[in-house]
């Protein structure tokens, strides 16, 4: 099994590395996907968090409320904190389990946001790093998911800054292309990284 961490700041077009690294064969274990189940309804990951944060975070559903949870935090950093501590072991948890299931001979994608903010380089074999400049995640975000400006501005400044994800990198895929071009080169390290999980010690 080769274990990679991909990572990315938001914008940079993580989750379409993803997707294409799945289309060729790769295993992921999506930590947001995680994050999101660890806190439905009825978990002991959205009670802890509505301890933490009050019942204003809850949609009417009983669901959490991301958008409001989210607002909250990206703009105080001990908030923030708090709930990081609340979800990364659940994540952790869940990630391993899933990990474990997994064939011996699998090429396993960790799809991780916060790798770089949380030191988790060390725990995989390689880390990917898919990296944009800094106006093409702005230009992303307010454009394709619809944020204010000041939001996209409040969620990148939250996370690591470009340089530090660079120095974890063992790969960066730089994705200020069009996605043929994006295509190609997930293809590459697609290549890549199949002869690494054959040939483990290289």
């Amino acid at each position: 099994m080769l274990k990679v961490g991909l990572t990315g700041g938001i914008g940079a077009g993580k989750s379409e590395v993803s997707r294409l690294l799945v289309e060729h064969g790769a295993v992921l274990i999506d930590a947001d996907r995680i994050a999101r189940e660890v806190v439905a309804p009825g978990t002991a990951g959205l009670a802890a968090v509505v301890d933490a944060f009050g019942r204003d975070v809850l949609a009417p559903d009983g669901s959490l409320d991301r958008p409001r949870l989210g607002a909250i935090v990206f703009a105080d950093p001990e908030k923030l904190a708090v709930l990081n501590a609340i979800v990364h072991p659940l994540v952790g948890a869940r990630s391993r389990e899933l990990e474990d299931a997994a064939p011996d001979d699998a090429v396993v994608v960790h799809d991780v946001p916060l790798l770089a903010e949380n030191g988790l380089a060390s725990l995989y074999d390689l880390v990917i790093v898919v990296d944009a400049a800094p106006e093409t995640q702005l230009d992303r975000l307010v454009r394709l998911r619809g944020m204010t400006e000041q939001d996209a501005r409040a969620r990148m400044a939250a996370q690591a800054t470009r340089e530090k994800r660079r120095e974890v990198a063992d790969v960066v895929i730089d994705n200020d292309v069009a996605l043929d071009e994006l295509e190609r080169r997930v293809r590459d390290v697609w290549d890549g990284l199949v002869r690494r999980a054959h040939r483990p010690g290289e």
